[in-house]
């Protein structure tokens, strides 16, 4: 008798655990079904996604003129650089700037200057690229919500702001057309 109650017991232990094995299984598996949507929609919406590159003709921008256009919901400013605007900036001396970073890490091509126009130091965007005189000391931009200046290379001259307007990655894919992103 005693060896039919062993057996009977272990019997019983293996389908316990086998039924506690299963249970475990469709629990889990149900959690994950049901997460699964939650999860989904936390990635990039479509137009997200569509705004992850941005291609701009450049052709119509005349020497001295600036345009913006939108990527990443941000605004960024594409500005075709007059010779004194390079010189200007070329010329700065990079110990004199609060983020020293030379004219040539910030462009591709000297006549072009990409940034984003967005202010480091609050999120505002700075001034100056339609009317001349709102572009500050340094012909560049002028942040008028607390008075940071950039000049033409985007980068910080005076104000608050402890960065320079940020360079976004951008390509030219060929002579008229640059891709932003």
């Amino acid at each position: 008798m005693t060896d039919c109650a062993s057996e009977s017991g272990k019997h019983s232990e293996n389908r316990r655990d086998f039924l506690y094995l299963t249970a475990g299984l469709f629990t889990g598996l149900g959690t994950a079904l049901a997460l699964w949507p939650f999860m989904h929609s936390l990635n990039p919406t479509g137009d997200v996604l569509a705004l992850e590159t941005v291609d701009v003709d450049i052709a119509p921008i005349e020497t001295g003129q600036s345009v913006t256009v939108v990527w990443q919901g941000k605004p960024v400013f594409i500005r075709r650089r007059t010779p004194d605007e390079i010189g200007a900036a070329e010329q700065a001396q990079l110990d004199e700037l609060r983020d020293p970073q030379s004219d040539a890490d910030r462009v591709v091509k000297p006549e072009w200057l990409v940034v984003v126009g967005v202010c480091p130091h609050l999120g505002c965007v700075p001034r100056g690229q339609r009317l001349k005189t709102l572009r500050g000391e340094w012909n560049g931009w002028h942040c008028t919500c607390h008075g940071s200046q950039y000049d033409t290379s985007g980068r910080i001259r005076k104000g608050p702001s402890p960065k320079n307007l940020p360079v976004p990655k951008y390509e030219f894919l060929n002579d008229t057309t640059i891709r932003i992103g």
